[in-house]
């Protein structure tokens, strides 16, 4: 599925249900916000996408604990979990969808390597964290990004259908 296809019918499953989507960004840059409104009446269903790179700012835009960043660090499983309940909450929509992890190519550790992605989607019934290893000989950055933004919202869009 392309991420035409997936913003076309991510956003036409939406609207169908009268839901709203936010998303909150680290890894992705802002790809997810992108993709959802690359759509047509995208408007419809999306109000929100921030881009967070800083703790602080995960913290002050939509309230990541700070004793979680502290403990667990901004890759990680809790992270991403606070990030999607939090632009849910800020934002007001139905579903929250989060990304944090590390698309290099610095910055990776043995145990948190380079394509180490958590995503995570936040509704009323609870959230759903998914650890993603994007290693894929020849990896970039861009190409780190694009699957993790594709694969959250693929698993949204799978949500929906069920």
């Amino acid at each position: 599925m392309t991420q035409f296809d997936i913003s076309a019918a991510l956003v036409a499953a939406l609207k169908e249900r009268g839901m709203k989507i936010a998303s909150v960004e680290s890894c992705t840059a802002g790809l997810i916000s992108k993709i959802i409104t690359d759509a047509p009446g995208s408007s419809d269903v999306f109000d929100l996408g921030i881009t967070t790179y800083s703790n602080e700012m995960k913290t002050k835009m939509v309230g990541v604990p700070e004793e979680i960043l502290a403990s667990h660090g901004a890759v990680s499983p809790e992270t991403a979990r606070a990030m999607a309940e939090g632009i849910r909450r800020v934002s007001g929509a139905d579903i929250g969808v989060a990304t944090t992890g590390i698309a290099g190519p610095g910055g990776g550790t043995p145990e948190k390597p380079v394509g180490l992605v958590y995503t995570a989607i936040a509704t009323k019934d609870g959230t759903e964290v998914t650890r993603l290893l994007i290693d894929r000989p020849g990896a970039d950055r861009d190409y780190i990004r694009r699957k993790a933004a594709e694969t959250v919202l693929t698993n949204v869009l799978s949500m929906l259908r069920q």
